[in-house]
């Protein structure tokens, strides 16, 4: 039984993007256009260009936000209230992940590379509003992004979490390494599995995967 694996478990830590709402709601795709649009309005590039910058940031420094303080010293407070204003139209309720997360035994956390104001509207759209403790944003690591160790460590200091007794629920799987390395259990979430020595199990079903956690 998988349960077995997390016996010692007493903090949950979910990611948000594409963990606790499945990839084909499409949401990150508007925050994408909108980082696009904001990247050649403020740097004055071409579209192609702005896109470019937006994939490459991401790449190199977890976050696109992140490339554009280290490298354009933009203030990440104007750019996260624009990014993040999209729609939550395509998100359905899910009562199932719900009851699975809340029914799990000890604390449960959201940290996600997104602002928590963001990550709050998810929740309440997907129907998940008291089900969690505490959510953290990219603004609760002082704006350093997964996969960065230090932003891990600050949140988890924050929230008071200890890695060694806490899971991590994440669709990105270079966002696992740190909390592996912390001594946390990970579950990559998505799809396709991702072979890594990092990444303790793969679930394509949360719901389902959590539910077995939660008896």
């Amino acid at each position: 039984m998988v349960a077995k694996h997390f016996s010692h478990v007493q903090t949950w830590v979910f990611d948000l993007d594409n963990t606790l709402y499945p990839p084909a709601a499409r949401l990150f795709d508007q925050i994408e256009v909108r980082m696009t649009a904001w990247v050649m309005e403020s740097l004055n590039v071409t579209r192609d260009r702005a896109d470019h910058l937006r994939r490459h940031y991401w790449k190199t420094y977890g976050t696109t936000l992140a490339g554009l303080m280290r490298e354009h010293d933009v203030d990440p407070g104007p750019y996260l209230t624009d990014v993040h204003d999209i729609s939550m139209d395509h998100l359905e309720l899910d009562p199932k992940l719900a009851m699975a997360i809340r029914n799990l035994r000890g604390r449960k956390i959201v940290y996600t590379n997104g602002t928590a104001p963001y990550a709050q509207r998810v929740i309440e759209a997907r129907g998940l509003a008291n089900v969690f403790d505490a959510v953290y944003g990219v603004e609760h690591a002082g704006f350093k992004p997964k996969p960065e160790r230090e932003a891990f460590e600050h949140v988890f200091d924050l929230d008071g979490t200890r890695p060694a007794e806490a899971a991590m629920f994440e669709d990105d799987p270079r966002n696992l390494a740190a909390p592996h390395a912390m001594g946390m259990r990970t579950v990559h979430v998505a799809p396709d599995p991702h072979d890594a020595d990092f990444i303790h199990h793969h679930t394509d079903d949360l719901a389902g995967f959590v539910s077995q956690l939660s008896g």
